[in-house]
């Protein structure tokens, strides 16, 4: 049986383009639906586009960004549900600084068709046909998220110089019952974990890295955002959370902010990963933002803080090992939570099997704490 496409577009501004996708999406035995994006305000289009995938009527998306139109395409499509088949296809998907502006965190794929979607001429109808063929595929094998029985899905933050524990951490949520869900913490991805928590994907969370913080405040490269732990704290999910992330700030690349802290200790990957140390003002300033969101909080929280060091990156002999930095962070999260218990040190390394031993020990136990049954929203 075929599948329904939705077809994006500004018919007057591609009225070729459209007619080719629609003649290929029919070709493969599916039938589309073109929705003109001019028609109508943002907002109603969005709504009715949900609206037809809610009711079954909608299977995939295929949107033709052409410039004009790419950004109102692109807000659409962040609207759908995730893992429904959704491409869009514009010139504007090649430039780097568009992705943020089409996709966001969302799970767009993007086709760049290099050249524009005026008019028809041989480069435009090869691309295109790669475009609809791949959508087509994506609707002939997507399946829905099948979510395992009274098994909760819990998000894992995790980035490079947390890595040890992270991956440690996973086999040992699967063993208690849980199903973890890595979230790289580069900035988008913890982004996409808040939003994802938020829209109540989640059950849990072990906040590995929580580095987005100072990210945030300082403006690093690792950015996600003013909100980050907000989902969490909102929606009441139990958090499991450690410092991961807040002892570096991202600069690489950088020059301006590189040079307002050439005297401190960094390390050195390339000149697009450099990483700043932090310093003891940054982080009671981060203490001070973290204290004052999960004061917030409207269910069940542990701060796990690994005395021994916060990465890999901050152990002793390292260049950005600073224990003195460290302490002033721990001694003003104390006096600002409204939770003095939910603070917990712990005499062990952050990038060690140890330490995931101990936070994914910590979220079982709130898991309990909880009436919540296995697998259900608290």
């Amino acid at each position: 049986m075929g599948k329904t496409v939705a077809v994006l577009a500004d018919p007057a501004g591609c009225a070729q383009s459209l007619a080719l996708v629609t003649r290929l999406i029919e070709g493969r035995g599916h039938r589309a639906s073109p929705l003109d994006v001019t028609a109508e305000e943002p907002g109603r289009l969005c709504a009715r586009l949900c609206g037809l995938v809610a009711e079954g009527r909608v299977d995939g998306v295929l949107g033709l960004g052409s410039p004009a139109v790419a950004a109102a395409v692109g807000r659409a499509m962040r609207q759908l549900p995730f893992a429904l088949p959704k491409l869009l296809a514009s010139p504007l998907a090649g430039d780097p600084g568009e992705v943020e502006r089409l996709v966001g965190t969302r799970d767009i794929a993007l086709h760049a068709t290099v050249v524009d979607l005026a008019g028809m001429n041989p480069l435009l109808a090869a691309q295109l046909a790669n475009a609809a063929g791949a959508l087509c595929g994506m609707v002939e094998t997507s399946r829905a998220i099948a979510l395992p029985a009274g098994r909760p899905l819990v998000a894992v933050s995790s980035f490079g110089f947390a890595e040890m524990a992270a991956q440690a951490a996973l086999g040992m949520l699967e063993e208690a019952g849980f199903v973890p869900v890595v979230c790289h913490a580069q900035g988008r991805g913890d982004r996409a974990m808040e939003e994802m928590t938020a829209d109540g994907r989640f059950q849990g969370v072990l906040d590995l890295c929580l580095g987005g913080v100072t990210e945030n405040l300082f403006g690093g490269n690792r950015d996600p955002g003013p909100d980050r732990l907000m989902a969490a704290v909102r929606r009441g999910v139990p958090m499991v959370l450690a410092p991961a992330g807040l002892d570096v700030l991202s600069y690489g690349g950088r020059p301006d902010r590189l040079a307002a802290t050439a005297g401190r200790a960094r390390y050195v990957q390339d000149s697009l990963r450099i990483q700043v140390r932090t310093t003891a003002d940054e982080l009671r300033r981060a203490a001070e933002v973290v204290a004052e969101r999960l004061n917030q909080a409207a269910g069940p929280f542990t701060v796990l803080i690994p005395t021994r060091g916060w990465s890999s990156l901050d152990r002793p002999g390292m260049p950005t090992w600073d224990p003195e930095a460290a302490a002033a962070f721990t001694r003003r999260l104390a006096e600002r939570l409204a939770r003095p218990r939910a603070l917990r040190l712990v005499d062990l390394h952050l990038y060690s099997r140890d330490f995931a031993r101990a936070a994914v020990d910590e979220l079982v136990r709130l898991f309990a704490s909880t009436d919540t049954p296995a697998g259900e929203q608290p």
